[in-house]
């Protein structure tokens, strides 16, 4: 990897002037395309590179990040301009007479711009940015060789995402440097980090991930959970037992981490006395992390609050087609890109878990008409669940609001998610699977239990939806009546 990263270092710049010469030149699709796709690969081989070092510089892990938006981007546009039918394929009339492959080449206009003129000069525009931020850091590949490496990641890029948390790495060590900052606090209290963002966003993710960090463990010898709704009196008497039956004679004195995942809102009456609490249990150098939905412990932090936002769209489709194609090439399968696509951009860039299911279900059917048929499905719910209540279901979900969605082998069942609950590892969670109900022919009667994901990276959550299947009657029926 270091050979090869020098030789990026080496050729960037010679790639410098053919930067400037290209950038005033009228370049084919194809040299776009061709140039646009070298330009990535460099940039996936920076990116990769740093997700296996330990890089503390916040600068530094800003310019990675920059990067690797920016290869996002790339390899949306490269994959919108790739999988467009070409002049022959528009021609097919075998592919027309087909009505569920017909409905594939009707999507285009929801996809893409209405001429690949339009696409080209994205693409352009995608290239020269890309080039761009690309030399821009060529310091910072040499700097990146000097971070320690993290333990050995897997060479498959759908297993690494499958089993790594995707795109934290700056969150990530954002938080590992508030708690490794070892400067006593102003005051001399506890040191507070809140973390915000909206619900399954990830903050108890990222949390899970920075506590089994080796150098975060080393630095804190205990670590404690608690689950707060509104810090009652009885909340009280668990949290402060909790920091008292862990600071034992051997761990007298040394450092704590305590981490506070805040269920519904907080008044500031409220947190003084948790604050007040954790001031008299825990010893000096010790640090508070409380995560929540409401930006108003914003203001209960000693340190700068991290928000936690959704992934971009370009994020998300690489996410998606990542673990939707594994180990197969996508620009093998134009079609079913096209449609994978579609379902990205069906599903929004709100939830994991949907992206996760709905990938899971592709790959184990690889077939074109089945693929429509979700696409077709998805859209149809999801409109009549906005035109319905305003909101896209998946938003509901995220806010564990009762959701109205469909199933796909009857579309006259109405197929309501009252709940979502999160189970721990040790927790028995229900063997019947979302997609069994969803999209397969399984119909339990009355309210059930399904598992809607089981999650394979820390804090190792299983998310289990409580469900009802209700029986919608025909129009004609009720006018019988």
């Amino acid at each position: 990897m270091e050979i090869f990263l020098s030789a990026v270092l080496s050729e960037l710049t010679s790639r410098s002037l053919n930067f400037i010469f290209t950038k005033f030149s009228k370049p084919t699709p194809v040299d776009v395309e061709d140039r646009l796709r070298r330009v990535l690969l460099r940039a996936q081989v920076i990116a990769g590179e740093a997700m296996g070092r330990h890089v503390t510089n916040q600068a530094m892990l800003l310019q990675l990040g920059m990067v690797r938006d920016a290869m996002y981007r790339g390899y949306y546009m490269l994959d919108s301009f790739s999988c467009q039918p070409n002049d022959e394929e528009k021609k097919d009339k075998a592919v027309r007479s087909s009505s569920s492959l017909s409905k594939v080449n009707s999507l285009k206009h929801l996809s893409f711009p209405s001429t690949r003129r339009v696409v080209l000069k994205h693409l352009q525009e995608t290239l020269d940015d890309l080039n761009s931020i690309i030399l821009d850091v060529q310091e910072l590949v040499v700097f990146l060789m000097s971070y320690p490496r993290m333990s050995r990641q897997p060479y498959s890029m759908h297993l690494q995402l499958a089993n790594c948390m995707f795109d934290r790495q700056v969150e990530a060590q954002f938080v590992i440097n508030f708690l490794l900052n070892i400067q006593p606090h102003e005051d001399e209290g506890v040191g507070v980090l809140p973390i915000v963002g909206p619900g399954q966003v990830g903050k108890s993710t990222l949390v899970a991930h920075v506590c089994k960090d080796e150098r975060v463990r080393a630095h804190f010898p205990e670590i404690l959970f608690f689950n707060i709704h509104g810090f009652t009196d009885d909340e009280v008497a668990t949290f402060r037992k909790g920091c008292v039956d862990h600071m034992s004679n051997t761990n007298l004195g040394r450092r704590l981490l305590i981490v506070i995942e805040l269920i519904g809102d907080l008044s500031e009456d409220a947190w003084i006395r948790l604050y007040n609490t954790s001031k008299q249990c825990v010893p000096s150098g010790s640090n508070i992390i409380v995560t929540s939905r409401s930006n108003r412990i914003v203001k209960f932090g000693t340190t700068q609050a991290l928000t936690l936002k959704y992934l971009s769209h370009e994020a998300y489709w690489y996410f998606f087609k990542t673990l939707t194609f594994e180990s197969m090439d996508p620009e093998m399968h134009p079609r079913l890109t096209h449609l994978a696509i579609e379902i990205a951009k069906t599903l929004g860039n709100s939830s994991i878990i949907a992206a996760n299911v709905t990938a899971r279900l592709l790959r184990d059917n690889l077939n074109i008409h089945f693929w429509c048929k979700v696409l077709n499905f998805l859209r149809g719910f999801i409109q009549r669940h906005v035109s319905r209540f305003g909101e896209h279901p998946i938003n509901f979900l995220n806010e564990n609001r009762p959701a109205h969605v469909a199933r796909m082998a009857t579309s006259s069942d109405e197929f309501m998610i009252h709940h979502r609950y999160q189970c721990f590892p040790e927790d028995e969670v229900p063997q019947l699977r979302f997609e069994d109900v969803m999209y397969g022919n399984v119909k339990p009667q009355g309210k059930f239990e399904i598992l809607a994901w089981k999650s394979p990276i820390p804090p190792y959550y299983s998310y289990v939806h409580t469900c009802e299947i209700r029986e919608q009657k025909s129009t004609a029926a009720k006018r019988k009546r």
